[in-house]
């Protein structure tokens, strides 16, 4: 199993990209009221049908060709559901794919967020294919990363020149820290 949430974030969303996804959308959502945690992870890649989705749970099926297991799937749903959350996904051949996954916060088995800025940094930068939308939400108060934006704003300089991916890295870390105040959960 993956020792934090985050790393099951980039598991499922280099699947988007390798999916065909243009566009890949993540919401983290800590509710400390409520006590629950809630990742979504939406892209507009190639989708599945509905025996895909069936079977996507199951550690022994697989797309990829390069290995006979896939095991991002079946552990993200088992830590969300270990915590007395909750996991779907939705999806729709030609349209996309999104996945739900829902934790309790205070459970005791529940797995750190981790470093959520370094897997959203590594997937902007080594995914020029596609364009990411972030939204990071705590108690209320949120930011948001587009890079659509950023594009705009840079025209062809890529995410990955030093200079830009040090920009994107300090603004993930800035605007988390504002957002949540330094909390770790």
């Amino acid at each position: 199993m993956m020792p934090e949430i985050s790393l099951n974030i980039l598991d499922v969303a280099e699947n988007s990209t390798r999916a065909g996804a243009s566009l890949v959308e993540i919401t983290v959502d800590a509710d400390m009221e409520t006590d629950r945690l809630t990742v979504i992870i939406k892209d507009n890649g190639c989708g599945m049908t509905k025996e895909q989705v069936d079977r996507v749970t199951d550690p022994f099926f697989t797309s990829r060709t390069t290995r006979k297991v896939g095991l991002g799937i079946p552990f993200f749903k088992y830590a969300a559901e270990s915590t007395g959350g909750s996991f779907t996904i939705q999806s729709q051949p030609g349209v996309g794919t999104t996945v739900t996954a829902g934790f309790v916060l205070s459970h005791i088995d529940r797995m750190p967020l981790g470093d959520i800025t370094s897997t959203i940094h590594t997937l902007v930068v080594f995914h020029p294919e596609s364009q990411f939308l972030y939204r990071y939400c705590y108690n209320g108060a949120s930011f948001t990363l587009d890079t659509r934006e950023f594009k705009q704003i840079l025209g062809d300089v890529p995410f990955n020149t030093p200079a830009v991916s040090d920009y994107i890295r300090e603004y993930l870390t800035e605007n988390k820290l504002e957002t949540d105040g330094g909390a770790i959960y």
